[in-house]
């Protein structure tokens, strides 16, 4: 039987830390993710866990320190949003290359500039082909749960990769919700004893770390880190099934949110997904075959799985909480065209960048959407595929 409580979501991913109990978190503050390791701090203050706590002079220097604590054989978390992403993006890429899964809290928000501290989804966008894991979450729940399953996922022996859980900052970060934590014992037992294979500290195997990599073998390591990913979808179910037996939540790849006899559909992530489930079921009222795909897993990317549960529908509109600024549609939007064509689908589909800065999208908004996909799906065509949608002066 679970605990039920209140929390935002900051509060929820500091108490699965709490649970987990990792050997070390080095964090610096940005805001919204900063309450995530202030909330820890007081963990490891009051004696709730026994955590080397690092503070350290930037997020660049957080990231080298998760990179040094790993690869010494410690399980290692930290958090951060946006800009404090960007100064680590020398290290995030080292951290993957170097198959050290290292567990991060990324709390979106707009990457500068100008300066905007609201949400958007343009940190994680800018580091989806880093080599991490990237898991989105709905809201305060989903952001606990991911949290709870994360290190099963990267320390798995076939991924050894890092990993970040996303939320929406402010909107779930600080908004309190009713959630369900698990028992500590068996977040403890879930999560399981952290013992790497090659470690710095292991005076028995003498490693390095970080050597020079040139020509002779850094394209195959690269493609161990392809191949890692891959792998990652299989662990990520496995361990999605033994977390649904042991709470009776159910993950997947995505959420398929009254898809089954949908004729138009939203593919979209994040908080974004509870607005889109409000506006299906007042669509669903007035005889509207509406329905939702909520992207959960975006790297590694499902690209056939979508490809499939998309293929029925007569319209479909993929949502971008950031643009790619490439005259050429969103980075999710790229991304499920592409699943789509390489199934040989010709669904519809067009791409609506929103919600850039922290600009709120109502529900009014998502059925403008749906309201646009029933004229493409009578039309059979689209003509303007990439739009954008709540701009001030947009028709």
């Amino acid at each position: 039987m679970g605990i039920r409580e209140r929390l935002s979501g900051n509060e929820a991913v500091a108490t699965a830390m709490k649970q987990i109990n990792p050997d070390v978190v080095a964090a610096f503050p940005i805001t919204p993710s900063t309450e995530i390791p202030q909330y820890f701090s007081t963990f490891v203050n009051n004696g709730a866990v026994d955590t080397e706590f690092v503070a350290v002079e930037s997020e660049h220097s957080a990231m080298s320190a998760c990179i040094g604590s790993e690869a010494a054989g410690a399980r290692t978390m930290t958090a951060t949003s946006a800009n404090g992403l960007s100064l680590m993006w020398e290290m995030i890429y080292i951290a993957s290359s170097l198959r050290l899964p290292i567990v991060m809290s990324l709390v979106n928000r707009a990457v500068s500039g100008p300066l905007n501290i609201h949400n958007d989804h343009s940190d994680a966008m800018g580091a989806r082909d880093s080599g991490w894991i990237q898991l989105f979450s709905e809201n305060n729940q989903e952001a606990y749960d991911n949290f709870v399953m994360a290190n099963r996922i990267a320390e798995h022996e076939d991924v050894q990769l890092p990993l970040m859980v996303c939320q929406d900052g402010f909107i779930t970060s600080h908004s309190i919700e009713n959630i369900e934590l698990i028992e500590d014992d068996k977040v403890k037992a879930f999560v399981g004893k952290y013992e790497p294979k090659h470690y710095l500290l292991n005076d028995k195997e003498p490693i390095a770390v970080g050597p020079l990599d040139l020509q002779a073998y850094l394209f195959e390591h690269k493609v161990q880190q392809a191949e890692a990913m891959k792998n990652a979808k299989k662990v990520i179910l496995e361990v999605a099934e033994e977390f649904e037996k042991m709470t009776g939540r159910k993950y997947g790849f995505f959420e398929e949110y009254k898809l089954d006899d949908a004729e138009i559909a939203i593919v979209c992530m994040n908080s974004t997904a509870g607005t889109a489930k409000y506006t299906v079921d007042r669509l669903r009222e007035q005889g509207i075959k509406a329905g939702l795909l909520k992207v959960r897993v975006f790297r590694p990317f499902p690209s056939e799985e979508i490809a499939e549960a998309l293929k029925n529908l007569k319209a479909v509109a993929v949502l971008d909480k950031s643009d790619s600024l490439n005259a050429a549609g969103g980075a999710l939007y790229e991304d499920v065209i592409s699943g789509m064509y390489q199934k040989g689908l010709q669904v519809p589909t067009v791409n609506y960048v929103y919600g850039i800065g922290g600009r709120d999208t109502k529900s009014d908004d998502l059925e403008k959407v749906y309201n646009d996909l029933a004229v493409i799906a009578k039309e059979g065509k689209v003509t303007d595929p990439y739009r954008y949608l709540g701009v001030r002066g947009d028709k």
